[in-house]
């Protein structure tokens, strides 16, 4: 059996799961997401806690049990505390600030760049030089902040550009004055 699909999943009881049919609503404090289990897969709800079942062991069931226990357990995560994503800018003169609920970024473009987030994403900038991206969909906010970052991606000889917090960017050395 799969390691990650036989855990049962814990629910807070500040949040709300509904079951029907091949259908999970997920409800709580932030807000409220739905996902529509995939047809082999079983999901009982027995008292404060998820389990999710396969029927067979071959090697379709497999792959889809631990997937759907985490998409599951993500809802529930992301509907009581909720996700975010940290990014920095680095560079002389690389900004980004909140206009309404869009993101204005200076980049050392010619014209400055303006994001404007999907349904269920909010932005924060407690310093000019960093990014909060906030949701409760996992998945999106991983992905709004991927697309953030492809904008200006990191280069590697001056290290100028958009990064997650934390990463690490491999520097190369520049030109080198060779003696003949």
């Amino acid at each position: 059996m799969s390691r990650v699909g036989k855990k049962p999943i814990t629910v807070p009881p500040n949040v709300q799961v509904t079951l029907k049919d091949a259908n999970v609503q997920v409800k709580g404090p932030k807000g409220t997401l739905s996902w529509i289990v995939p047809a082999d897969m079983t999901v009982a709800l027995e008292s404060d806690q998820l389990i999710v079942t396969r029927p067979t062991d071959s090697r379709k069931h497999k792959a889809i049990h631990g997937l759907t226990r985490m998409l599951l357990a993500n809802m529930i995560e992301g509907v009581a505390n909720g996700y975010q994503k940290i990014l920095e800018i680095e560079g002389v003169g690389y900004t980004a600030e909140l206009r309404g609920k869009s993101l204005r970024l200076n980049l050392g473009f010619s014209h400055p760049v303006l994001f404007t987030p999907p349904e269920g994403i909010a932005f924060e900038t407690p310093k000019n030089t960093q990014i909060i991206v906030k949701g409760i969909d996992k998945q999106l906010v991983g992905t709004v902040a991927a697309k953030i970052r492809s904008i200006r991606p990191v280069e590697p000889y001056k290290g100028k550009g958009i990064r997650y917090q934390g990463e690490y960017v491999r520097r190369k050395a520049g030109k080198k004055v060779g003696v003949k």
